[in-house]
């Protein structure tokens, strides 16, 4: 009696598992890279924190880029994020220094703002078969506008609450320290793999970015999917503006211009496709701390100018995009 071996795997679909690594790889070489290049040119370099200081003030960036990692994945985009965070600082302060507020309050009602605003373009985006980048844009306007008819200046925040939240260090010994917007970046960073990998909302998130049609013929729920997507993308960017308030505590209305860019940015970077499908969030957190990177060099440099970390953020983008065009044009 003759057994037959139970066949593998094809060959293609090993190697398209494979690419889908390829530019979170080329992201984790670049990283590894620059750090090697910092540590050897400049003695303080390596030292632990300068690498926890990444995630430090990066960390509103972070939630930022999470959210967005949610909308790119589905082949959408959302502009409107820099202006949501921006409207963020604006309410707390304007909340919380003008009418006394407590914090306990404000805070929770900031980030239902941001979520309500993100729903209400996913709902029109889909409802309405407008493209996301239009509807963005006029929540970006509306955004910014809404920031100025609060104050066209900026609010200060003394209350003692977000300053002791501001300035408080988390001790891991005697050199290295972390922050509390580190730690809530990260447990966002976590709560968005698990949600993005293990539950059914992530692999709808999936689905639809490969193709709506066939998402829709599998029966998902691609209404709700992309709605959900988009009010995540305003949660995480409320969030990020109430963390940006604790980093500047200050609500302003020209703050974060142009970081929904660096949100796309360190989110291709970190591997995500933007037609959507295929993308990781720990990409994501590698793409932002190559932005963060590139401006500690420069800062330990001291000779550069701050636009050349604009600069290099253009080529890398640039590059991470051939690269994924390159590897879909191999895929197919």
């Amino acid at each position: 009696m003759t057994v037959l071996a139970r066949p593998g795997p094809p060959a293609h679909r090993l190697r398209t598992a494979s690419r889908r690594y390829v530019s979170v790889l080329a992201t984790t070489a670049l990283l590894a890279l620059m750090y090697g290049i910092g540590a050897a040119n400049y003695d303080a370099f390596g030292y632990p924190q300068v690498a926890v200081n990444l995630f430090i003030d990066n960390a509103f960036l972070l939630v930022v880029a999470v959210g967005m990692t949610f909308v790119l994945l589905t082949g959408g985009i959302d502009l409107s994020v820099g202006a949501m965070l921006a409207l963020s600082t604006m309410l707390s302060a304007w909340l919380v220094t003008e009418y006394g507020w407590p914090p306990v309050l404000v805070i929770p009602l900031v980030l239902a703002v941001g979520a309500l605003a993100g729903a209400g373009m996913g709902a029109i985006i889909h409802h309405f078969e407008i493209q996301p980048f239009i509807v963005t844009l006029a929540g970006m306007f509306l955004a910014r506008g809404l920031c100025y008819m609060i104050s066209v200046d900026s609010i200060s925040i003394d209350d003692p609450l977000f300053t002791e939240l501001a300035q408080q260090r988390i001790w891991l010994g005697e050199d290295l320290f972390v922050s509390v917007s580190m730690l809530i970046a990260l447990a966002v960073v976590a709560i968005a793999f698990v949600v993005l990998h293990y539950t059914r909302f992530g692999r709808s998130v999936y689905a639809l970015g490969g193709s709506e049609q066939s998402a829709l013929m599998m029966g998902l729920p691609v209404a709700r999917t992309k709605v959900a997507v988009y009010a995540v993308s305003g949660l995480c960017s409320a969030l990020g503006g109430v963390l940006f308030t604790f980093y500047m505590l200050s609500g302003y209305g020209q703050h974060a211009i142009g970081m929904e860019l660096d949100a796309i940015a360190a989110v291709v970077i970190g591997g995500t496709l933007l037609t959507g499908g295929s993308g990781f969030v720990l990409g994501t957190v590698l793409g932002v701390l190559v932005l963060g990177m590139i401006q500690t060099i420069i800062n330990f440099q001291g000779t550069l100018s701050s636009w050349w970390t604009k600069i290099v953020i253009g080529v890398l983008l640039l590059a991470f995009i051939l690269l994924q065009r390159l590897i879909g044009s191999r895929r197919a």
